[in-house]
Parts: structure tokens; sequence; C-alpha cells
């Protein structure tokens, strides 16, 4: 009887999967939009204009294998200049998007992001001790992204031999001591750079920027974010179940330990990669994951697609605002302060009405 009840069952479980699907279908269609929107603009808006004419061209000429019939000033704006930029831009808000949404979910709460448990201080300091030994850009990149794993590495040590009944609590507060010690070494680094070099442009890289990503930034990038990305996808069931209390979900048979190891360090890798690259960018990791909910709801198995377009069209659109709406480029993270700050407040005000 149990197994004939279940075997009925199966029709209505397949009916309110594919219902599910349906309804995130405007959800993604709004992402993709705005991800399209961002590409366009990003690569037609600047200094040197293009028309969205010549960039048809220009594509599709690359796309059939033949001379594009546009000036050669054009298409060494849109694939040298603008192009590494804008993969950039795309590859790094994805990546902290997705880290910010997987620690939202294992967390169980919707102020964190990615910065939580020290990777991006981490990061910092590698950058700072990088352009303080005058290393190249890829050694500094190398750096960055060593000190934002010995960051979280020291957070999970520590967290890890503290004995309590809410490790996740113990996790987050050893996070938040140990990104501030880390925060205080990226200030005696700047203490002790020279005035008139390094430190302008140690202050500059701390702000966030894509100003100076080319071609060779790209594989370093991509590497690292794809790895933790598809490592997060893979693990995108469990991820629901790790939204769950702790005593829940390791009734439900998930070795709750090893799974938050694997889902920290994944995020963390795309984390460090994306501020060994572009600087400290916040709010990306905050907003968007809560605006990629609101569109496809709160399963990990649309919600990491959806938080990755809508963060890669989300920060295309930053980094194009902050290159034309000034004489001098804005850095990206005083941007995303002006426009993370008030829709955290209103998240203070609205995330217990609302957020599951």
């Amino acid at each position: 009887m149990y197994l004939r009840a279940g075997i009925d069952s199966l029709p209505r479980m397949s009916l309110d999967s594919i219902s599910l699907a349906r309804s995130a279908v405007p959800g993604f269609a709004i992402a993709i939009a705005v991800l399209i929107a961002g590409l366009l603009l990003a690569l037609t808006v600047g200094r040197y204009p293009v028309s969205l004419g010549d960039l048809l061209s220009v594509l599709y000429a690359k796309a059939a294998g033949h001379r594009a019939d546009v000036a050669p000033a054009v298409e060494s704006v849109i694939w040298q200049v603008r192009g590494p930029r804008v993969l950039a831009a795309m590859l790094v808000g994805a990546a902290l998007a997705v880290a910010g949404t997987a620690f939202q979910g294992l967390f169980r709460n919707p102020l964190v992001s990615p910065d939580i448990l020290g990777a991006s201080s981490g990061a910092a300091l590698g950058a700072v001790v990088g352009i303080y030994l005058s290393l190249s850009v890829f050694a500094i990149q190398a750096v960055a992204f060593l000190g934002g794993l010995v960051a979280v590495g020291v957070v999970y040590v520590i967290g890890a031999s503290v004995r309590s009944r809410d490790p996740i609590l113990v996790l987050v507060l050893t996070g938040v001591v140990v990104g501030s010690l880390f925060g205080a070494g990226v200030g005696l680094v700047k203490y002790l750079a020279d005035p008139y070099n390094q430190l302008p442009a140690m202050t500059f890289w701390l702000l966030g920027s894509l100003s100076a990503t080319g071609v060779s930034d790209l594989l370093p990038l991509f590497g690292p974010v794809a790895a933790g990305a598809a490592v997060l996808v893979a693990l995108r069931w469990r991820m629901n179940v790790m939204s769950l209390p702790e005593e829940e979900a390791r009734a439900l048979g998930v070795a709750t330990g090893p799974l938050r190891i694997a889902i920290v360090a994944a995020a963390t890798l795309v984390t460090s990669a994306s501020v060994a690259t572009a600087g400290i960018i916040g709010w990306v990791g905050l907003v968007v994951p809560h605006l990629a909910r609101s569109l496809v709801g709160p399963d990990f198995a649309r919600l990491l697609p959806a938080a990755a377009i809508l963060g890669g069209g989300y920060l295309l659109l930053i980094d194009t605002l902050a290159r034309t709406m000034a004489q001098v480029e804005i850095p990206l993270g005083i941007l995303t302060a002006v426009i993370g700050t008030p829709f955290f407040i209103w998240l203070l005000a609205s995330v217990q009405k609302n957020w599951s």
C-alpha cells in the first residue's frame, strides 16, 4: 500500500517540479536581460563611443572569420580595451554573487557577505605586501590569492579548536576577529610604504577597480572562479539541506562538517580570485543574492545560476557607470557602497518578514 501511494504521488511531484521550473522562467528572463543590457552598454559606451551597428558588425565578422567593415580603431577598442575588462567584470560579479549566495544559505543569515570569513582582508593584505615588495602584477595576484586562503584557513583552525554548541556563530565571530587583524596588517604596510609611489597604488587597488585589467589577467581569474563555482553547483541540492537547522540536516543523513568545509573552501576560492584581480568590491555578494532570490526563489538549483547571471550584469552596469559618469574613473568600491548602503538599511528593516 505504501509503495503504491509513493508511485501514485510521482506524477504529482513531477507536475510540481514543472510548475516550479516555469515559475522561475520570468526571473531568469529578467536576469538575462540585465546581463545583455550590461554587455551592450559596456561595449558601446565610453570616451570612444561605438555604435550598436559597428558592434554587431565586429561580432558577426569575428564569428564568420572575416574582416569587419569598420575602422581599425573600433575593433581595437572592442577586443583589446573593453573586451578583457567586460569579461573580467562578468566573472568578478558572478563570483562574488555566487559566493554571497552560498554563505547566506550556509550560515542561514541574510546579512552575510563573501568576506565574512576574512577572505577579502587576507587577499588585501597579500596584495599590499606584493605592491610594497614591487612584485609583478601576476605575482601580486598570486600573493593576494594566497592571503585569502590563509585567512580562511586560520579562521577555520581557530573555529574548529573552540568547542561550542553553535559552531557557525563561532566561525562568524572568528572571521570578524581575523579580518580585523588582517586589516590592521594592511594599515601597517600602508604606513611603511613609499607615500609617493606605493601608497597611492595600494589605496586605489583597495577601493576596487578593473581599469588595469588585460587579457593576461583573465586566465588566473577564470580558473579559480570556474572551479569554485562548479563545486557549489555540484552541491546545490545539499546546500538546500544545509539551509535547515543543524540537527535537522544531520537527521536527513547529511555530513554537515565535511560539506560545510567544501562550501566554504569553494566560496573562498572564487572570492579570493576576484579580490586578487579587482581589489575589494563590497556589497555585490550581499545585494545580488537577495535580488536573485526575489526573482527565482530560494532553491539553490535555480538561485546559484540566477545569482551568477545577475551578478555579472550588475557589475557590468556599475563598471560602465564608474568609467563614464565623471572625468576621472570612480573606484568600484565607492559606487557599490553608495548603492548597497540604502539596500542594507532596507534589508535590516524587512529581513525578518520576507526572507525564507
